[in-house]
């Protein structure tokens, strides 16, 4: 499980398996000996990608920690696909699930996941599961998403000891995928 936050990415098996193959293929490189390092940057350039883009890209469960507060509040992770669980979390680490009377949950249009508490039960804080991402694998990921990873992760392969910023490409194909936000998000 993540921390509910973009950028905290470890591959499965087959993305990971996919992503290698992508990023050697874009390499020339045929070799097996590598093949641990290359996955480790698979999995660094796509949490930069998500961090850059401000979404879980692959599906995953996360978990946020959320303040007891009036109102609607938003996780971090996005677009949601579904909240699976929301807990409160007691000042000594105990959590319990909260009834379904003592809460209200929503994904809006855009899939931003949003919780309102309506009686905590005394808790200090409430831990959300919740399934984000854009795609089910690495795959079903936009074609230029994909390229920005691959290129992002053979630039730290090759150019391991250099200072120079990574190709202004990369972010060129990840651009048009990038939500930005002018004001904070409000729950109606």
């Amino acid at each position: 499980m993540g921390n509910g936050d973009p950028g905290s990415v470890l591959l499965g098996t087959n993305d990971r398996a996919e992503a290698v193959a992508a990023i050697k293929a874009m390499l020339r490189i045929e070799r097996n000996d590598e093949d641990g390092v290359i996955g480790q940057l698979a999995d660094t350039a796509l949490g930069l990608a998500e961090q850059f883009l401000g979404q879980v890209l692959i599906a995953r469960h996360v978990q946020a920690m959320l303040p007891v507060l009036p109102g609607w509040q938003r996780l971090a992770a996005a677009p949601v696909q579904a909240i699976s669980q929301v807990e409160g979390v007691a000042a000594d680490g105990t959590a319990v699930a909260l009834p379904v009377t003592g809460y209200a949950i929503d994904i809006d249009a855009r899939g931003d996941g949003w919780v309102r508490i309506i009686d905590a039960g005394g808790a200090a804080q409430l831990r959300v599961t919740s399934t984000a991402g854009c795609a089910e694998a690495w795959a079903a990921l936009p074609a230029p998403v994909r390229q920005g990873v691959v290129l992002l992760a053979g630039y730290l392969f090759s150019e391991r000891d250099t200072t120079r910023p990574p190709p202004a490409a990369i972010t060129a194909l990840w651009r048009p995928f990038r939500g930005l936000a002018l004001a904070p998000a409000v729950h109606a």
